[in-house]
């Protein structure tokens, strides 16, 4: 009896080329990010200019993405909202803006 073999761990690709190409058309990650890059947030009355100190600071735009996008999912924690942005794909360009092509 033959036994159902596993992929070669030590393969260089394993996901799609691209992470547009990894997350469905109609998944709701996409709906957030057109949603929050339309919005004016200056208008909004959130601060989009920062003082060049310390560390560089998260674009506001980012981070209303993973908040909106931890509240469709009923993640509250922030902690926990961290560890999606490292484990799970289609939360990876929400946490890059526009970067990744997205």
């Amino acid at each position: 009896m033959r036994y159902i073999e596993g992929q070669n761990r030590n393969q260089l690709v394993i996901f799609p080329t691209s992470l547009n190409d990894a997350i469905d058309p109609d998944n709701d990650v996409r709906f957030i990010d057109l949603f929050v890059e339309s919005l004016d947030l200056e208008d909004m009355g959130f601060k989009v200019d920062h003082v060049e100190d310390g560390r560089p600071a998260y674009h506001p735009q980012d981070l209303l993405k993973l908040y909106l996008y931890g509240y469709l999912n009923s993640i509250r924690s922030s902690r926990k909202l961290e560890k999606e942005t490292r484990r799970n794909i289609e939360v990876i360009p929400l946490q890059y803006g526009t970067s990744c092509g997205f």
